[in-house]
């Protein structure tokens, strides 16, 4: 399982399955699990600009620095019909996201391994594979 950190309040918009894609300059072959690592800093997007510009309101008190929840990782494309897809950026497209308790964890740039400390942490460890776990907690 990989880890992804995002600004809030994007990383809220994914795990709630609002926002189904991420915007990175960067692509990725990588297809599968993602926990979503909450930055320890908030983009400076405003809850206003985001309900004017998307229709959506969030909760204003968005946990920082640390993991908010999983989703998967689908697909990596440039363009993208989403209307969350920035132009000119690759879309990782998510699906099967969904919100986690918070648990305090230090992010870094980059898609990278989630060590198995944190899936014991955040309830994924166990027997099962990582994909099988996220679907045993989804349901």
């Amino acid at each position: 399982m990989k880890i992804l950190s995002i600004r809030q309040p994007w990383a809220a918009l994914v795990v709630n399955g609002i926002k189904d894609v991420e915007n990175r300059t960067w692509s990725t072959r990588y297809r599968g699990p993602v926990l979503i690592h909450a930055s320890q800093r908030q983009d400076d997007v405003t809850m206003d600009e985001i309900e004017r510009r998307f229709g959506v309101r969030l909760n204003s008190e968005l946990p920082l620095g640390g993991i908010v929840g999983v989703t998967e990782i689908v697909d990596c494309v440039r363009p993208h019909p989403s209307r969350w897809h920035f132009p000119g950026c690759f879309a990782f497209v998510f699906t099967n996201s969904r919100p986690l308790p918070f648990v305090k964890w230090k992010g870094s740039l980059s898609l990278r391994s989630a060590p198995s400390e944190l899936l014991q942490l955040c309830g994924l460890s166990g027997e099962l594979d990582p994909i099988e776990a996220l679907a045993a907690t989804a349901a």
